[in-house]
């Protein structure tokens, strides 16, 4: 256990620091280029958010299912899994090589599918970030499987802290774009205003942070002890196997894919006249900070576990470590959404000085992280599929999950278009919440348990102290005067940021207070957890 803390005390750090400067660079952007009714914001936002969709598609979530599992297992070769590592590597490069060529050769083709109703002078701007953009592709890809190895190898923390040479490098180029072309934060700059110069900085610096967030990793192979090479010899060495999964987990990313570019074409739909691309992103960030500090950095850890036990067929382990991580993950997470619900006015006054445009992003944040314990509580469930070598289930119930996506945004685009982004994210947070209830289903009758009473009664009790504690932190932002244009939270910068840790306290000290009520072995445990922390240091 100690040695699962340790990790993913190293882990959480690291996306604390790489997040916290995610969101500065998220507010330099802001003001370079507006967030609500900015067209040229929402034409980068979908240009910058092609590569890593496409990277997925083409290997992301078949690399982050596959890997850590395959090279436990490779680890019991001879070479102790050298052979594998490289020729996986070989495969990878080549795949994401040609991927990258591909994607940015066809960028106009894609841009369209991804605005198929904007007007030719925004597409031709979309596009011309595109080109810069989509060679992130490679990059996204080394990073990912750079990562992935080291963690199988239980070293944890360079992949969570190399994000931040991406935002150093990121936030340098918005600043330089400031500096040189002005600020923009009511996003009034027309798509016809953008030169080639401004284009280059804003998009270029934005590859060069993903270059560099990969290039990173290279400087802690060493520790590995093994010794690169390319490898174009694919047998004999049970890559067979590991593509078993990775065709089903291939399917089912590019069926989420799907669902996702039905949800770029609806919120696209308000570009220029309300909340769209770009403050959907923006409130995305806002839901996946805690669901990377606390779902992926335990999880990442568990997974490895999780993949030794599998492997060595130790299913009672497997259950208890499900079970656990299920447990500490959806409490934290169900504070963490009381925390964003309470404070999302303030927070939303980080990004814009409109009132309104305040109050549109708010209110996209609270809908989205209502489905946020579910969505991080999906993420240790399908790993532990993955773990159990079964990518066939994790396949249909995303299929699942998209089809009811698909549905339900498609209908949002008969909304107002100041309502359409809010109906979308409204449609991810009930999809997301039946996904997961299908999908602990599955595995319980898999496992037997894994998703047992205790998970459930953690969740019950995790419920009713989010419940209470975002309406007392709700209430707490009224008082601060959050509801009124000239109100405490929304009057600067600095007013905003002590009203987010005056409310953040409430809701803290109030969601503890309920778990100290109910008797929850998961507040005993976290307060175990920092004692022994302290008695560690404290001997150090």
């Amino acid at each position: 256990m100690s040695n699962l803390v340790r990790a993913t005390t190293v882990m959480g750090a690291g996306t604390v620091a790489s997040r916290a400067l995610g969101f500065i660079k998220a507010i330099v952007l802001a003001q370079a280029l507006g967030v609500v009714a900015s067209a040229g914001a929402d034409s980068f936002a979908v240009a910058n958010q092609m590569p890593n969709n496409l990277y997925v598609i083409v290997a992301g979530g078949v690399l982050s299912a596959t890997l850590v599992p395959a090279i436990v297992r490779s680890a019991i070769h001879a070479d102790g899994g050298a052979a594998y590592i490289n020729k996986l590597i070989t495969i990878a490069l080549a795949v994401l090589t040609a991927a990258g060529l591909v994607a940015t050769l066809l960028a106009p083709v894609l841009v369209r599918l991804y605005a198929t109703h904007w007007s030719e002078n925004q597409l031709a701007l979309a596009t011309a970030f595109a080109y810069w953009c989509l060679p992130q592709i490679f990059f996204y890809g080394l990073y990912t499987l750079l990562g992935e190895i080291l963690n199988a190898r239980s070293i944890f923390g360079p992949s969570t802290w190399a994000p931040v040479a991406n935002n150093v490098v990121a936030i340098s180029g918005l600043v330089a774009f400031i500096a040189l072309f002005g600020a923009d934060s009511a996003g009034a700059r027309s798509v016809t205003d953008w030169t080639p110069g401004m284009i280059t900085l804003l998009a270029g610096t934005a590859t060069a942070g993903i270059a560099a967030q990969a290039l990173i990793l290279l400087a802690f192979w060493s520790r590995l002890n093994i010794r690169f090479r390319l490898d174009f010899a694919w047998r004999g060495v049970g890559l067979r196997e590991t593509g078993k999964i990775a065709g089903w987990t291939f399917g089912m990313i590019v069926v989420t894919q799907i669902a996702g570019l039905v949800e770029t074409n609806v919120s696209a739909l308000a570009s220029g006249n309300g909340a769209s691309v770009f403050a959907f992103q923006t409130a995305w960030l806002a839901f996946m900070l805690p669901h990377s500090i606390i779902a992926v950095s335990l999880a990442t850890a568990y997974f490895t576990r999780m993949a030794k036990h599998a492997s060595e067929g130790n299913h009672d382990a497997l259950r208890a470590d499900t079970a656990a991580a299920l447990r500490r993950i959806s409490t934290l997470t169900l504070w963490a959404s009381a925390g964003l619900i309470a404070i999302a006015i303030p927070f939303a006054r980080l990004f814009t000085s409109s009132f309104t445009d305040s109050l549109a992003l708010a209110g996209i944040i609270m809908v989205l992280v209502v489905g946020l314990p579910a969505f991080s509580a999906l993420f240790v469930i399908l790993r532990v599929f993955f773990a159990l070598g079964d990518g066939r289930t994790p396949f249909l119930i995303t299929l699942f999950q998209a089809v009811l996506v698909i549905a339900l945004v498609l209908s949002c685009a008969l909304l107002p278009q100041q309502y359409i982004v809010l109906g979308v994210g409204v449609s991810l947070s009930v999809a997301g919440t039946a996904q997961t209830v299908l999908a602990a289903a599955l595995l319980r009758r898999k496992l037997a348990t894994g998703v047992d009473r205790s998970v459930v009664r953690a969740l019950l009790r995790g419920t009713v102290g989010a419940v209470v504690a975002s309406l007392v932190g709700l209430y707490a932002t009224y008082a601060l005067g959050g509801l009124t244009a000239s109100g405490f939270p929304l009057s600067g910068f600095v007013p905003a940021i002590v009203s987010m840790i005056v409310v953040g306290v409430v809701v803290t000290v109030v969601f503890v207070g309920v778990l100290a009520a109910l008797r929850s072995p998961e507040l005993s445990e976290g307060w175990a957890i920092i004692r022994r922390a302290r008695s560690r240091k404290s001997a150090e």
